[in-house]
């Protein structure tokens, strides 16, 4: 088994907390279906869309993020799964879709020599 990372991008958040709550709960509901499955290796985080950019040699701080929503990184977790065929199957029950969102999956580099 490999780890996958599963980068959240974009998404349409609902306006009304009822549909949030939904939302949330759809989430909740694919998060434990694969933590039961003994599939997730790391919960991640959510992001917030606020960001700072530092680059250059003379390390300049810059207001970001720099990309349009939908390119945005809102979260993450890390997944266990045999290949990335695999990793991509697990990603289709993703509710990130239904907000318009993409979930990029990458593999996770060992840091072995």
């Amino acid at each position: 088994m490999r780890e996958f990372a599963f980068l959240f991008r974009g998404r349409k958040w609902p306006s009304s907390a009822e549909q949030q709550q939904k939302t949330l709960e759809r989430w909740g509901a694919w998060m434990a279906d694969l933590e039961q499955r003994g599939l997730i290796t790391n919960r991640g985080i959510p992001l917030e869309d606020r960001a700072k950019h530092v680059s250059g040699a003379g390390k300049v701080v810059h207001d970001g993020p720099f990309a349009e929503v939908k390119d945005l990184v809102n979260g993450f977790i890390i997944v266990s799964a045999a290949n990335i065929e695999e990793a991509c199957q697990l990603a289709k029950g993703c509710p990130i879709y239904g907000q318009d969102g993409v979930v990029e999956v990458r593999p996770v580099a060992s840091m072995k020599p």
